[in-house]
Formats: structure tokens, C-alpha cells, sequence
């Protein structure tokens, strides 16, 4: 049997979905959801992996959580207005960018914008990571029902570990060491 190859980090991005001031405090385990979001922006800034973050209707709904925008490298939001971000040109233009072919993708709602994106990503042919405790919605049923969809069309759910450890591969690197705090 082949071993399957791990994730190319040259060609990987971390989004961000939609984690803003009138949505996050009704969002079921935010807290817990933030912290990992957050190990995740640190650990993309350690990994040299980019980050695409975006805002939905940002007007009425807000920015990015004051202790997300803190984190990231920089703060410069894709304005969107339809659910999946692939509705919005500027999203597509920004991954050919980088060259991006597999996405890990955070964020609310799991079971509308992150499945959604999940969704037209997958049917446009992209590697598609859930991180399962990275993602959230207002009721845990709808977080459950977004995972379970999105795993039958194909994204790889994992943890932010375990994310973070597949993308590592290995102990013992500079990285790993710069790493391992974000894992206390």
C-alpha cells in the first residue's frame, strides 16, 4: 500500500470565515473557537502559511473579533456578501495568488458561509481541510449537521492538532520548537 503524502505547505492557505462582532457572541463554544482560531493564525505565522480572512456584510454585521485582527499578521478582509466566498471574485483572485490548492478553512457559521465555501471549493477541485474545532455555529446541531455535510462531499475534518501536527510532520525542526507552546 502507498503512503499518502501529507499536506503541501507550499501550496496550502489558512481562511478565516466570517468571525465578527455581531455574530461571534452567539456562536456555541466561541471562546473555545477563538482560542483555536487563534493557535492557528500563530502557528500559519511560524509555517509561513497565508491567510485569507473575510467579512460578511461587515456593514451591519461588524469586523473580525477585536482578538482575531490582533493576531493576524495583517488585516486586510475580503468583503463579501455571498455566503460561500467563492461567490466573491476577489477570493479566487487572492488563492491564484498564492497558489493555493489545498485550503483549511475556520470560521462561522459551520452550517451556512464555512459549508458553503467547503462546498464550491471541493467542486472546483481544491483540498479541502475542516478544522472541526476551529469552526462553529449558534446551535451545536447545526454545527454537527455542517460537518457531517461537508464530509460526505469529500473535505478531511480534522482538529487543530491534529492539523497542525500533519502539517509539521516531524519533531525536531526550528518549527516544531516555535511550535510546541501553542500546543500547552
Amino acid at each position: 500500500m502507498a503512503k499518502k503524502k501529507g499536506i503541501d505547505r507550499e501550496k496550502l492557505a489558512l481562511v478565516i470565515i466570517d468571525i465578527q462582532d455581531k455574530l461571534f457572541h452567539n456562536i456555541h463554544d466561541g471562546e473555545s473557537m477563538k482560542d483555536n482560531v487563534i493557535k492557528l493564525i500563530e502557528f500559519s505565522k511560524i509555517m509561513g502559511i497565508p491567510i485569507i480572512l473575510s467579512e460578511q456584510y461587515p456593514k451591519g454585521l461588524g469586523q473580525t473579533i477585536e482578538e482575531i485582527r490582533a493576531a493576524l499578521p495583517s488585516y486586510d478582509p475580503l468583503d463579501k456578501s455571498s455566503f460561500s466566498c467563492c461567490g466573491e471574485e476577489d477570493f479566487e483572485k487572492r488563492l491564484l495568488k498564492l497558489g493555493a490548492r489545498t485550503i483549511a478553512i475556520t470560521g462561522i457559521e459551520c452550517h451556512v458561509c464555512v459549508f458553503q465555501t467547503a462546498r464550491d471549493m471541493l467542486a472546483r477541485g481544491y483540498v479541502v481541510h475542516i478544522i472541526s474545532d476551529g469552526v462553529s455555529s449558534r446551535a451545536r446541531e447545526n454545527w454537527k449537521v455542517g460537518i457531517d455535510r461537508m464530509r460526505e462531499l469529500g473535505a478531511t475534518i480534522s482538529s487543530t492538532e491534529m492539523f497542525m501536527f500533519e502539517v509539521m510532520e516531524k519533531a525536531g525542526t526550528q518549527e516544531f520548537k516555535e511550535v510546541v507552546p501553542l500546543l500547552k
